[in-house]
């Protein structure tokens, strides 16, 4: 028996309205904030970036594929990594569905990683994606818009990640975590996978020059997980304690995860 409470059609219209102008005060809300992301200053990148990709060695600005607009996934996906990770896989599965829809307007979605890119073809054959994704192995990129960090900067103890300071000292794992998990099973150790960090960047092409206009991290993230907008609006809402989710060839005949989570705030 549902431990929720329970009510009439009447008492549950009543609530719903109540709620759909707290709804409305979000949406008006959401514009708002996509308006200040649009009036960001543009930054100019002179720094000459080069990519690894299906099509051949690409520049920053022949990521955007003629388009003027750029919007970049920052995928966690290392060198020493034998697959991507499971959550950054989660959020790719919805790329290609819009990437078509994004290209007739001026804009192109493309994943990056620092893995070669070898790795991420075998990979996205795996997972039987379309979408565009570049290999920055060797390269600053990644580093340059806070999604990985070096051996170097991890000892250190403290770097900036989304917009603040976070300590990422090496400590050990106990060899049952979560993230000792993960690491695991991408053929790696914790200290390893914990270089590499979530995010997403948006550039525009103007007059021959490329310019970094947004970047968000961490929890800015949500709103690109399709599976969460979905969960949002379910009976139970997340009902969530712990990591549930899998690469989508990988939910047969797998137990049922724990309650303990490496996911940040």
């Amino acid at each position: 028996m549902t431990d929720h409470k329970t009510g009439t059609r009447e008492e549950w219209l009543a609530a719903r309205l109540e709620l759909l102008e707290s709804e409305k005060a979000l949406t008006r809300r959401s514009d708002e904030l996509a308006r200040k992301r649009q009036e960001l200053p543009w930054v100019r990148i002179d720094k000459e970036y080069r990519f690894a990709t299906d099509e051949g060695t690409a520049s920053l600005a022949d990521l955007f594929g003629g388009r003027s607009q750029l919007l970049v996934y920052h995928f966690m996906f290392g060198p020493d990594f034998g697959a991507g990770c499971p959550s950054c896989s989660a959020i790719a599965d919805g790329f290609d569905g819009s990437v078509v829809h994004l290209a007739h307007h001026d804009v192109t979605l493309c994943a990056v990683s620092r893995a070669p890119l070898a790795k991420l073809q075998a990979y996205k054959r795996r997972m039987g994606w379309t979408f565009p994704w570049a290999s920055s192995f060797g390269g600053d990129f990644n580093h340059d818009f806070g999604t990985s960090i070096t051996e170097e900067q991890q000892r250190s103890g403290v770097v900036e990640y989304n917009f603040r300071s976070m300590d990422v000292t090496p400590t050990p794992e106990p060899g049952d975590s979560p993230i000792a998990d993960i690491a695991a099973a991408l053929g790696t150790d914790a200290a390893t996978y914990r270089r590499e960090l979530p995010g997403m960047s948006a550039f525009a092409l103007e007059d021959g020059v490329v310019h970094h206009t947004y970047s968000a991290y961490a929890r800015g993230l949500d709103g690109l997980w399709g599976m969460y907008q979905w969960l949002d609006r379910a009976p139970r809402g997340r009902n969530e304690t712990g990591i549930w989710w899998r690469r989508h060839d990988e939910y047969d005949n797998r137990p049922e995860p724990d309650s303990r989570s490496c996911c940040g705030s």
